[in-house]
């Protein structure tokens, strides 16, 4: 007994194992699960569509037997009067018995039709609804399979951008900038210090002693002048 239960529990893991593995499988492959399940239904579609002509072909056995039958009792009729009016009425009596029992037959057939109508338009019905469950679940089919190769075209397009590194790229215009950068300083500062060199102050020097001197000497030129000028007046 304990050997029976511990084998149907190894029964229910294997199942339960099988069915995560296929679960997993459908999820990494949605195609396989839907056509699967699209040709479940096709299966099933085929199936009814049989049950459904057996359903049909009743129907129309009992039309066909209630069109006889009622063939047959118009025909009775036409005789059981015509038996009567020739006072036959041994055969007379015959068809009578004939017409109760075609009647009580029609009757039932009458109900049998009934019946076998609305189970054939029940069928049909059915039919028609898978049909449309199948259309329906291969349009869904197409239309989540496009929206998973769009998702995956993103992802893969994300997973690319993520790794994308410019680590090298942003490190050479860095060094670039830098360099362009100490350019400039080294040139600020070569114009900063050519105004404070010694040769240019001894240059700046040599024109300020020059400017003094060219004053001095004008000086003595307009002295000079002035002194002649002052001794022609005396004179």
């Amino acid at each position: 007994m304990a050997s029976a239960s511990a084998f149907a529990r190894l029964a229910n893991l294997w199942r339960g194992f099988v069915s995560l593995w296929i679960s997993d499988v459908e999820k990494n492959h949605p195609e396989i699960a839907y056509e699967n399940a699209i040709n479940g239904m096709v299966e099933k579609y085929a199936a009814l569509k049989r049950a459904t002509a057996a359903i049909i072909r009743r129907r129309e056995d009992i039309e066909e037997r209630h069109k006889n039958e009622s063939k047959e009792l118009a025909q009775v009729n036409l005789d059981l009067n015509t038996a009567v009016e020739t006072s036959q009425d041994d055969l007379a009596l015959v068809l009578i018995q004939k017409k109760n029992a075609l009647e009580a037959s029609i009757a039932e057939l009458q109900a049998e039709l009934g019946v076998a109508v609305k189970d054939a338009d029940g069928a049909k019905a059915s039919l028609m609804q898978v049909q449309a469950e199948i259309k329906k679940l291969k349009a869904e089919k197409d239309n989540m399979l496009a929206k998973m190769h769009s998702a995956q075209a993103r992802l893969r397009i994300q997973e690319q951008l993520e790794g994308l590194s410019v680590d090298a790229e942003v490190k050479a215009l860095d060094n670039v900038r830098e360099h362009i950068k100490n350019l400039a300083s080294e040139a600020k500062l070569g114009a900063e210090i050519s105004g404070t060199s010694l040769d240019q102050r001894l240059s700046q020097l040599r024109q300020q002693s020059g400017d003094v001197t060219s004053r001095q000497q004008l000086e003595q030129l307009k002295a000079a002048a002035a002194a002649k000028k002052a001794g022609t007046r005396t004179m």
